[in-house]
């Protein structure tokens, strides 16, 4: 007789009998080895025997019990249960539940080795051509200008800094120092749709991305699963629970959790969750102070909401709906920006002018982003591996160098980043307040009102008092007298801008440290060739 095999034709319903009773277990996980927690449903399933046709309702019972099959008292308290209320001998009971007990203990091996192989399969393994033509790429000068370039040619519209920022950070992932990023902007202008795009140069195994995060999530994930990948999150609002274990990833590498369970004699005891990085996380937002927290960990980069990006996006799309674009070689500039990822290998990186190195002292919280500036840097040289001769130190550690022209594009990017990391405004505020300002330069006025303004600009009315609110508090605007002229406006708040060119002047000092910075070391490096 052969013996009886559990059915794992639903997955989520693992069913098993034996001539009299029918088992199905709910919900078998594939993570926690050291349990195996379901839901048990048990009855009878051959009414020919004769102590049931004498009692139809046990007949017509069923028992759910959920429990953890590898805790022998509750599968000991199961056994007396079903035994009672079926009418059955409890050694058989107990046979055939550790009979399925021992099967799905070898299906849930089998299926964790499947996956495990269908993980390995999606890591693409390149071929010689591939790879040589991602090194040439990689070796070629004017690489990041190139690369700006051509993620325009990846199906990325307009945003050309914002772009070439955002792949270099994706890019850190591969180090032990890597980057994060916030996109920022308004609903509606395509924050999303920038990070999937230049997500998509990065190879898939090596991305995570997420809608929705419960409080525990990262908890769950194995301990090495998350190690240098990127973390997308589609909208900071739908992680909100999970902000802790990220920012905790992203400032120590690593999480820790401890938890109860039973183990197989009832007694409770503590395990760990482990979950190590680093990791790379971006995620976009409209609500900028809601996760200050967060932003302090990270690059913040305000998308470009000026006409100019408006019309680049609608000529794409007609075009598009036109069926002019090719849509084939978008994909191909993806699949190649993948490739080249896979070829960059970890290395060691030196900044040989890091002492000569500072940001403005304009710039709030300098420490951090102090070391965001020097990891950028470093990021942009690891990009380079292929282009920089490996030294050996005198224990005899390979590493390679950063150069001024690293230096140089690290502060064309981080420019506008720094200046906005050394504004009181917010990027919203900042962008209404410069609107602001254009429009009233161009109408040759002075004074004006939150209707007038709202109106004009097409803003609510609620936005632009709660604008208007930040720009008092920081001296910005100021309440202006009313016209005597006109007495309908005597009854209403009028304001007027205190200085035209605060921001252009903040801006002037951001770039003049980072260019006097950059021509003290030119001139040092001049004159140890001469020496």
């Amino acid at each position: 007789m052969q013996p009886n095999k559990i059915n794992t034709a639903n997955p989520e319903a693992i069913s098993y009998s034996t001539d009299e009773l029918g088992f199905t277990a709910l919900g078998l996980k594939l993570d926690g080895l050291d349990r195996m927690r379901v839901t048990l449903k048990i009855k009878v399933i051959n009414r020919k025997f004769e102590h049931y046709l004498n009692n139809p309702d046990i007949a017509n019972l069923a028992i759910r019990q959920s429990l953890d099959l590898f805790n022998d008292n509750q599968v000991e308290k199961l056994i007396r249960k079903v035994a009672e209320r079926l009418e059955v001998g409890s050694s058989q009971i107990a046979k055939a539940i550790a009979d399925m007990t021992n099967q799905m203990e070898v299906y849930r091996m089998q299926q964790i080795e499947l996956q495990n192989l269908q993980s390995e399969k999606r890591k693409i393994i390149l071929t010689e051509q591939q790879k040589t033509e991602a090194i040439n790429y990689l070796k070629e000068k004017d690489l990041l200008q190139r690369t700006m370039q051509d993620i325009g040619k990846a199906g990325v519209i307009g945003e050309e800094m914002n772009r070439l920022l955002m792949y270099i950070i994706f890019t850190s992932r591969k180090r032990e120092n890597p980057l994060h990023i916030i996109c920022l902007a308004a609903s509606g202008t395509g924050k999303t749709y920038l990070q999937e795009k230049v997500s998509e140069l990065i190879p898939e195994e090596d991305r995570v991305p997420m809608t929705s995060l419960s409080a525990n999530a990262f908890y769950y994930f194995g301990i090495r699963e998350l190690a240098h990948k990127l973390i997308l999150i589609e909208d900071l609002d739908g992680a909100s629970g999970s902000m802790f274990p990220i920012r905790e990833l992203q400032t120590k590498t690593v999480i820790i959790k401890r938890i109860p369970y039973k183990d197989t004699k009832g007694q409770t005891k503590t395990i760990e969750l482990r979950v190590e990085g680093p990791v790379t996380v971006a995620g976009c937002t409209t609500h900028e102070k809601v996760y200050e927290d967060n932003a302090n960990r990270c690059f913040m980069i305000y998308l470009d909401d000026s006409k100019e990006q408006d019309k680049k996006i609608m000529q794409y799309q007609s075009e598009v709906s036109a069926g002019l674009i090719n849509t084939g070689e978008q994909k191909q500039w993806q699949q190649f920006f993948q490739n080249m990822q896979r070829v960059l290998q970890p290395v060691n990186i030196r900044n040989p002018f890091a002492l000569q190195l500072q940001i403005p002292d304009e710039v709030f919280k300098p420490r951090r982003t102090n070391a965001h500036y020097l990891q950028f840097i470093e990021a942009i040289t690891f990009i380079h591996q292929y282009q920089r001769e490996q030294q050996k130190d005198k224990s005899g550690e390979t590493y390679i160098e950063t150069t001024i022209e690293d230096i140089e594009w690290a502060n064309k990017l981080m420019k506008e980043v720094l200046l906005r990391k050394s504004d009181d405004l917010t990027g919203a505020c900042r962008n209404y307040f410069e609107r602001l300002k254009e429009h009233l330069q161009h109408e040759s006025r002075s004074v004006f009102t939150n209707r007038e303004i709202s109106k004009l600009l097409r803003i609510p009315l609620s936005t632009v008092k709660r604008y208007h609110l930040d720009l008092i508090q920081n001296a910005y605007i100021k309440q202006a007298s009313a016209s005597k002229k006109d007495k309908s406006l005597s009854r209403t708040y009028q304001y007027e801008i205190t200085s035209y060119e605060e921001y252009q002047q903040l801006k002037n000092r951001i770039s003049s440290v980072l260019d006097e910075m950059l021509s003290k070391i030119k001139a040092s490096m001049k004159k140890q060739k001469r020496a």
